[in-house]
Protein backbone atom coordinates (compact mmCIF):
# COMPACT_ATOMS: atom_id res chain seq x y z
CA UNK A 1 0.00 0.00 0.00
CA UNK A 2 1.30 3.52 -0.61
CA UNK A 3 2.55 5.92 1.96
CA UNK A 4 -0.19 8.72 2.09
CA UNK A 5 0.50 12.35 2.29
CA UNK A 6 0.29 13.75 5.79
CA UNK A 7 0.80 17.17 7.17
CA UNK A 8 1.72 18.09 11.27
CA UNK A 9 0.44 21.43 11.60
CA UNK A 10 2.07 23.05 14.93
CA UNK A 11 2.59 26.07 15.89
CA UNK A 12 5.78 27.82 14.18
CA UNK A 13 8.79 29.81 15.60
CA UNK A 14 7.61 28.17 18.96
CA UNK A 15 10.00 25.57 21.06
CA UNK A 16 7.02 24.11 22.15
CA UNK A 17 5.35 23.72 18.44
CA UNK A 18 8.49 21.71 17.48
CA UNK A 19 8.49 19.30 20.88
CA UNK A 20 4.80 18.92 20.11
CA UNK A 21 5.86 17.96 16.55
CA UNK A 22 8.78 15.44 17.79
CA UNK A 23 6.24 13.49 20.24
CA UNK A 24 3.69 13.69 17.76
CA UNK A 25 5.11 11.92 14.74
CA UNK A 26 7.36 9.62 16.65
CA UNK A 27 3.51 8.72 17.97
CA UNK A 28 1.95 8.14 14.74
CA UNK A 29 5.10 6.60 13.30
CA UNK A 30 4.73 4.21 16.23
CA UNK A 31 0.92 3.45 15.63
CA UNK A 32 0.62 3.02 11.71
CA UNK A 33 4.50 2.34 10.78
CA UNK A 34 5.19 3.00 6.89
CA UNK A 35 1.44 4.32 6.51
CA UNK A 36 2.29 7.92 6.11
CA UNK A 37 4.85 10.24 4.49
CA UNK A 38 5.40 13.21 7.50
CA UNK A 39 6.00 17.01 6.44
CA UNK A 40 5.40 19.67 9.12
CA UNK A 41 3.86 23.28 8.36
CA UNK A 42 4.62 25.85 10.68
CA UNK A 43 1.45 28.19 11.35
CA UNK A 44 0.93 31.68 13.04
CA UNK A 45 -1.91 34.15 14.12
CA UNK A 46 -2.26 36.65 11.01
CA UNK A 47 -4.49 39.19 10.71
CA UNK A 48 -7.76 37.82 9.11
CA UNK A 49 -7.18 34.20 9.48
CA UNK A 50 -8.73 32.56 12.51
CA UNK A 51 -6.86 28.42 12.26
CA UNK A 52 -4.15 26.59 10.37
CA UNK A 53 -3.42 27.19 6.41
CA UNK A 54 -2.71 23.87 4.91
CA UNK A 55 -0.86 23.97 1.83
CA UNK A 56 -1.37 21.18 -0.75
CA UNK A 57 -3.91 18.17 0.02
CA UNK A 58 -2.50 15.98 1.73
CA UNK A 59 -4.55 12.52 2.99
CA UNK A 60 -4.22 13.36 6.98
CA UNK A 61 -3.78 16.86 9.08
CA UNK A 62 -2.76 17.02 12.90
CA UNK A 63 -3.38 20.37 14.57
CA UNK A 64 -0.85 20.85 17.23
CA UNK A 65 -0.71 23.72 19.62
CA UNK A 66 -2.70 25.46 17.78
CA UNK A 67 -6.20 26.67 17.24
CA UNK A 68 -9.17 24.15 16.60
CA UNK A 69 -9.82 24.36 12.49
CA UNK A 70 -12.79 22.27 10.56
CA UNK A 71 -10.57 21.02 8.32
CA UNK A 72 -12.24 17.47 5.90
CA UNK A 73 -8.81 16.02 6.40
CA UNK A 74 -8.44 16.42 10.23
CA UNK A 75 -6.88 13.47 11.90
CA UNK A 76 -5.33 14.74 15.29
CA UNK A 77 -5.81 17.45 17.47
CA UNK A 78 -4.13 18.39 20.47
CA UNK A 79 -3.99 21.72 22.58
CA UNK A 80 -3.54 23.49 25.96
CA UNK A 81 -4.39 27.18 24.73
CA UNK A 82 -7.66 28.60 26.35
CA UNK A 83 -8.94 30.09 23.35
CA UNK A 84 -8.88 27.32 21.57
CA UNK A 85 -11.88 26.72 20.05
CA UNK A 86 -13.05 30.18 17.69
CA UNK A 87 -16.88 29.11 17.54
CA UNK A 88 -19.50 26.60 18.95
CA UNK A 89 -19.37 24.45 15.75
CA UNK A 90 -15.63 23.92 15.97
CA UNK A 91 -15.98 22.64 19.50
CA UNK A 92 -18.71 20.17 18.46
CA UNK A 93 -15.99 18.95 15.59
CA UNK A 94 -13.57 18.49 18.26
CA UNK A 95 -15.96 16.28 20.13
CA UNK A 96 -16.16 13.79 17.14
CA UNK A 97 -12.50 13.64 17.47
CA UNK A 98 -12.28 13.09 20.73
CA UNK A 99 -14.61 10.30 20.68
CA UNK A 100 -12.85 8.79 18.30
CA UNK A 101 -9.63 8.97 20.98
CA UNK A 102 -7.98 11.62 18.41
CA UNK A 103 -8.96 14.92 19.49
CA UNK A 104 -7.22 16.09 23.02
CA UNK A 105 -7.17 19.34 24.68
CA UNK A 106 -6.15 20.34 28.40
CA UNK A 107 -5.39 24.43 29.07
CA UNK A 108 -4.22 24.10 32.32
CA UNK A 109 -1.16 22.27 31.01
CA UNK A 110 1.46 24.25 30.93
CA UNK A 111 2.62 23.05 27.21
CA UNK A 112 1.18 21.26 24.31
CA UNK A 113 4.41 18.69 24.40
CA UNK A 114 3.11 17.45 28.57
CA UNK A 115 -0.25 16.80 26.77
CA UNK A 116 1.46 14.54 23.66
CA UNK A 117 3.97 12.97 25.55
CA UNK A 118 0.75 11.79 28.35
CA UNK A 119 -1.40 10.46 25.73
CA UNK A 120 1.15 8.61 24.39
CA UNK A 121 2.27 7.06 27.69
CA UNK A 122 -1.21 6.72 28.62
CA UNK A 123 -3.27 6.08 26.07
CA UNK A 124 -1.05 4.18 23.42
CA UNK A 125 1.49 2.55 25.87
CA UNK A 126 4.55 4.86 24.14
CA UNK A 127 7.01 6.41 27.35
CA UNK A 128 9.14 8.05 24.72
CA UNK A 129 11.75 7.74 27.54
CA UNK A 130 14.43 9.50 25.01
CA UNK A 131 12.49 12.55 24.69
CA UNK A 132 12.86 12.94 28.34
CA UNK A 133 15.08 16.38 28.00
CA UNK A 134 13.22 17.45 25.09
CA UNK A 135 9.57 17.57 27.56
CA UNK A 136 11.15 19.07 30.65
CA UNK A 137 12.74 22.11 28.76
CA UNK A 138 9.31 22.13 26.59
CA UNK A 139 7.31 22.26 29.69
CA UNK A 140 9.71 24.56 31.16
CA UNK A 141 9.69 27.39 28.44
CA UNK A 142 6.21 27.62 27.54
CA UNK A 143 4.93 27.60 31.20
CA UNK A 144 7.98 29.69 31.94
CA UNK A 145 8.77 27.74 35.42
CA UNK A 146 12.82 29.40 34.76
CA UNK A 147 14.55 29.67 37.98
CA UNK A 148 14.36 33.65 37.64
CA UNK A 149 12.88 36.13 34.55
CA UNK A 150 16.89 36.47 34.10
CA UNK A 151 17.70 32.88 33.19
CA UNK A 152 14.68 33.30 30.90
CA UNK A 153 16.83 36.18 28.93
CA UNK A 154 19.78 34.81 28.84
CA UNK A 155 20.62 32.93 25.86
CA UNK A 156 23.97 31.38 27.76
CA UNK A 157 22.95 27.39 27.86
CA UNK A 158 22.80 25.69 24.31
CA UNK A 159 19.48 24.73 24.35
CA UNK A 160 18.70 28.17 25.41
CA UNK A 161 20.20 28.71 21.92
CA UNK A 162 18.90 26.62 20.22
CA UNK A 163 15.27 27.91 21.49
CA UNK A 164 16.57 31.45 20.00
CA UNK A 165 16.89 29.95 16.83
CA UNK A 166 13.80 28.34 16.69
CA UNK A 167 12.13 31.73 17.19
CA UNK A 168 13.58 33.71 14.54
CA UNK A 169 14.36 31.06 12.16
CA UNK A 170 11.79 28.33 12.61
CA UNK A 171 10.42 27.79 9.03
CA UNK A 172 9.05 24.50 7.72
CA UNK A 173 12.92 23.33 6.69
CA UNK A 174 14.37 23.47 10.26
CA UNK A 175 11.21 22.54 11.77
CA UNK A 176 11.20 19.26 9.41
CA UNK A 177 15.39 19.01 10.42
CA UNK A 178 14.88 19.58 14.06
CA UNK A 179 12.14 16.75 14.34
CA UNK A 180 14.22 14.33 12.38
CA UNK A 181 17.48 14.69 14.27
CA UNK A 182 15.25 13.84 17.57
CA UNK A 183 14.77 10.19 15.98
CA UNK A 184 18.40 9.35 16.83
CA UNK A 185 19.94 12.07 19.47
CA UNK A 186 19.05 13.97 22.77
CA UNK A 187 18.04 17.32 23.22
CA UNK A 188 21.83 18.35 24.27
CA UNK A 189 22.89 16.65 21.06
CA UNK A 190 20.88 18.53 18.79
CA UNK A 191 21.80 21.63 20.87
CA UNK A 192 25.00 21.18 20.20
CA UNK A 193 25.67 19.82 16.49
CA UNK A 194 27.99 22.54 14.80
CA UNK A 195 25.42 23.44 12.39
CA UNK A 196 22.59 24.15 14.69
CA UNK A 197 25.78 26.05 16.71
CA UNK A 198 26.51 28.18 13.93
CA UNK A 199 23.33 29.23 12.52
CA UNK A 200 21.76 30.01 16.28
CA UNK A 201 25.10 32.18 16.87
CA UNK A 202 23.84 35.15 15.15
CA UNK A 203 20.48 34.93 16.21
CA UNK A 204 21.29 35.21 19.83
CA UNK A 205 23.06 38.37 18.93
CA UNK A 206 20.28 39.54 17.30
CA UNK A 207 18.28 38.95 20.34
CA UNK A 208 20.86 40.90 22.90
CA UNK A 209 20.39 43.38 20.63
CA UNK A 210 16.92 43.89 20.93
CA UNK A 211 17.04 43.42 24.63
CA UNK A 212 18.65 46.70 24.80
CA UNK A 213 16.00 47.97 22.51
CA UNK A 214 13.52 46.96 24.99
CA UNK A 215 15.23 48.11 27.86
CA UNK A 216 15.61 52.01 26.57
CA UNK A 217 11.79 51.97 25.89
CA UNK A 218 10.02 50.51 28.96
CA UNK A 219 7.74 52.46 30.39
CA UNK A 220 5.69 51.51 34.03
CA UNK A 221 1.87 52.56 33.64
CA UNK A 222 0.38 51.69 36.97
CA UNK A 223 0.41 47.70 37.00
CA UNK A 224 2.09 47.79 33.63
CA UNK A 225 5.40 47.66 31.57
CA UNK A 226 4.53 49.07 28.70
CA UNK A 227 6.82 48.87 25.53
CA UNK A 228 6.27 50.48 21.82
CA UNK A 229 8.35 48.80 19.06
CA UNK A 230 6.25 49.90 16.39
CA UNK A 231 8.74 52.59 14.91
CA UNK A 232 11.00 49.83 14.11
CA UNK A 233 10.47 45.87 12.13
CA UNK A 234 10.81 42.74 14.19
CA UNK A 235 9.99 39.81 13.34
CA UNK A 236 10.24 38.01 16.60
CA UNK A 237 9.82 39.18 20.20
CA UNK A 238 12.05 38.83 23.32
CA UNK A 239 10.14 38.31 25.82
CA UNK A 240 10.51 38.47 29.71
CA UNK A 241 12.64 41.52 29.79
CA UNK A 242 10.24 43.83 31.64
CA UNK A 243 9.94 40.90 34.30
CA UNK A 244 13.63 40.88 35.12
CA UNK A 245 13.74 44.86 34.99
CA UNK A 246 10.23 45.64 37.00
CA UNK A 247 9.46 43.02 39.11
CA UNK A 248 6.74 45.37 41.01
CA UNK A 249 4.91 45.52 37.71
CA UNK A 250 2.59 42.16 37.35
CA UNK A 251 1.74 42.90 33.47
CA UNK A 252 3.18 43.83 30.40
CA UNK A 253 2.28 44.93 27.11
CA UNK A 254 3.96 44.82 24.12
CA UNK A 255 3.28 46.92 20.37
CA UNK A 256 5.59 45.55 17.91
CA UNK A 257 5.08 45.50 14.41
CA UNK A 258 6.88 43.05 10.88
CA UNK A 259 6.69 44.12 7.28
CA UNK A 260 2.87 42.09 7.01
CA UNK A 261 1.57 42.79 10.07
CA UNK A 262 1.42 44.33 14.06
CA UNK A 263 1.39 42.22 17.19
CA UNK A 264 0.50 43.02 21.07
CA UNK A 265 2.11 40.55 23.03
CA UNK A 266 0.59 41.18 26.81
CA UNK A 267 1.87 38.58 29.66
CA UNK A 268 1.86 38.14 33.29
CA UNK A 269 5.03 38.15 35.39
CA UNK A 270 5.04 34.55 37.01
CA UNK A 271 8.23 35.95 39.54
CA UNK A 272 6.91 39.28 40.44
CA UNK A 273 5.37 40.61 43.37
CA UNK A 274 1.42 41.10 43.07
CA UNK A 275 -0.94 38.27 42.21
CA UNK A 276 -2.64 37.79 38.63
CA UNK A 277 -6.22 39.63 38.58
CA UNK A 278 -7.09 39.04 35.14
CA UNK A 279 -7.64 36.49 32.49
CA UNK A 280 -5.26 37.61 29.65
CA UNK A 281 -6.49 35.07 27.18
CA UNK A 282 -10.56 37.08 27.65
CA UNK A 283 -8.77 40.23 26.99
CA UNK A 284 -7.05 39.24 24.01
CA UNK A 285 -9.82 37.92 22.47
CA UNK A 286 -12.23 40.72 22.49
CA UNK A 287 -9.64 41.93 19.91
CA UNK A 288 -9.35 39.18 17.71
CA UNK A 289 -6.92 37.07 19.75
CA UNK A 290 -6.45 34.63 22.22
CA UNK A 291 -3.89 32.73 24.63
CA UNK A 292 -3.44 31.53 28.06
CA UNK A 293 -4.88 33.53 31.39
CA UNK A 294 -1.51 34.15 31.83
CA UNK A 295 -0.37 34.97 28.28
CA UNK A 296 -1.71 36.20 25.09
CA UNK A 297 -1.09 37.90 21.56
CA UNK A 298 -2.94 39.73 18.83
CA UNK A 299 -1.94 39.79 15.40
CA UNK A 300 -3.55 43.03 13.68
CA UNK A 301 -3.50 44.41 10.23
CA UNK A 302 -0.06 47.14 9.49
CA UNK A 303 -2.41 49.66 11.16
CA UNK A 304 -0.10 51.62 13.19
CA UNK A 305 -2.27 54.17 15.02
CA UNK A 306 -5.11 51.23 15.67
CA UNK A 307 -2.45 48.92 17.29
CA UNK A 308 -1.08 51.29 19.52
CA UNK A 309 -4.58 52.35 20.36
CA UNK A 310 -5.64 48.88 21.35
CA UNK A 311 -2.77 48.24 23.28
CA UNK A 312 -3.12 51.25 25.00
CA UNK A 313 -6.72 49.80 25.67
CA UNK A 314 -5.29 47.29 27.23
CA UNK A 315 -2.79 48.54 29.91
CA UNK A 316 -6.07 49.91 30.72
CA UNK A 317 -7.90 47.37 31.31
CA UNK A 318 -5.04 45.73 33.21
CA UNK A 319 -4.81 48.45 35.84
CA UNK A 320 -8.62 48.19 36.23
Amino acid sequence: MPRQPFVVATHGHCFDGMASAVFFSQMLQSLEPNAHDISFQGQSYEPGTNGVTIVGNPEGVAILDFRFTKLPNLRWFFDHHASAFPDESCRQRFAALADSNRGFFAPTYGSCTRLIREVARDRFGLPFAHLESLFSWAEMIDSAKFASPEMAVARDEPVMRLLTLIEQRGDDSLLANLVGRFETLSLEEVANLPEIVERANPCVQKHHAQVGVIRERETKIGDVVFVDLLDIETDSLVKFVTYADVPSAPYSVMVSRNASRCKISVGYNPWGEKPRRHEINQICERFGGGGHAVVGAIALPSDVARAREIAEEIVRALNS
